[in-house]
């Protein structure tokens, strides 16, 4: 678990970085101070809401392929300018938009689906070269029971809502520490 003062410092590395982008620079990590726990290696997902609570832009990494500072800010960076979902986001509306952050735990294969719990758990379902990933808190912002949330990661995929019943199909759960603005 990360305390306040290190989520603080993502929420800011991660606003800060997307103001610097919008502006035509980078953020300076030189003048960024993290500890040991915001220099691991971590995944990490930067999700953008607008004050209404609509989704602006998502990006993210499930590997651990860098220190989780720079893994923040290019994930909101991305989340700010490169979702195929949405127009990138314009320097005047950087004020009306809330971040949110979802630091990943390792990602572990399900044996039985009763070990999936819906709030605590997001999924990863692939099959073939199809795959798809829903965050903890999508199933709970919706009011999934575990078959929905099962269906709407298939739908994510690009696969039938059913897929998941396959034996073909390949269901991965991880739990998300999450904290936003």
């Amino acid at each position: 678990m990360l305390s306040q003062s290190q989520r603080q410092l993502l929420l800011s590395i991660a606003r800060r970085s997307i103001e610097a982008v919008l502006s035509g620079s980078r953020l300076d990590f030189d003048s960024v101070e993290t500890d040991r726990e915001l220099s691991r290696p971590s995944g990490v997902f930067v999700s953008l809401h607008t004050l209404a609570g609509d989704l602006r832009g998502c990006i993210g990494s499930i590997q651990a392929v860098a220190p989780l500072a720079r893994a923040v800010a290019s994930s909101a960076v991305n989340a700010a300018t490169r979702d195929p979902r949405f127009h990138p986001l314009r320097p005047d509306e950087l004020a009306s938009v809330k971040i949110e952050i979802s630091v990943m735990s390792p990602i572990v294969p399900v044996e039985s689906l009763d070990e999936i719990v819906v709030g605590r758990d997001g999924l990863i379902i692939s099959m073939g070269r199809a795959a798809g990933l829903l965050l903890p808190q999508v199933a709970l912002s919706y009011g999934w029971d575990r078959e929905a949330f099962l269906s709407h990661t298939c739908t994510k995929a690009g696969l039938e809502p059913e897929a998941w019943q396959n034996p073909e199909c390949r269901i991965e759960r991880f739990s998300a520490e999450v904290f936003g603005e």
